[in-house]
């Protein structure tokens, strides 16, 4: 059993970082090269990262056999958005209470959200 929880942390993992390439890159587009706003672009990022993010998930991380997709989706969604939230959030009081970069309060933040997203979709959405 632990060895399953560790490959799985290892997946859940692996998967994120090409989520957070996928939501950094599209952040810095929208935001420098398209001009919106920066929680916009934030949450652009994090939208496009979700969708990717719960397709390698559902297959590789937790090899989902489960034909309800659509709740699962929802669960995930659910998860992700709180997720969102706390991002956010954090990112919000980070720049406003430091005055750290925004990429590196981004990242700092995203390192914050993964043992939320991780444990929420472990518990609740891929049970």
């Amino acid at each position: 059993m632990r060895q399953i929880f560790t490959v799985r942390f290892i997946r859940f993992g692996l998967v994120g970082m090409l989520g957070m390439l996928i939501d950094f890159g599209v952040t810095w587009a929208c935001k420098e090269q398209l001009k919106v706003n920066k929680y916009i672009a934030n949450t652009i990022g994090f939208i496009i990262a979700v969708c990717s993010n719960y397709s390698f998930n559902r297959l590789w991380t937790f090899q989902s056999t489960d034909n309800h997709i659509g709740v699962q989706f929802t669960k995930f969604v659910i998860v992700s958005l709180t997720g969102l939230g706390i991002n956010n959030l954090l990112l919000f009081l980070l720049i406003k209470n430091t005055k750290h970069n925004f990429y590196l309060s981004k990242l700092l933040v995203t390192g914050v959200v993964v043992f939320w997203n991780y444990f929420a979709n472990l518990i609740y959405t891929f049970r």
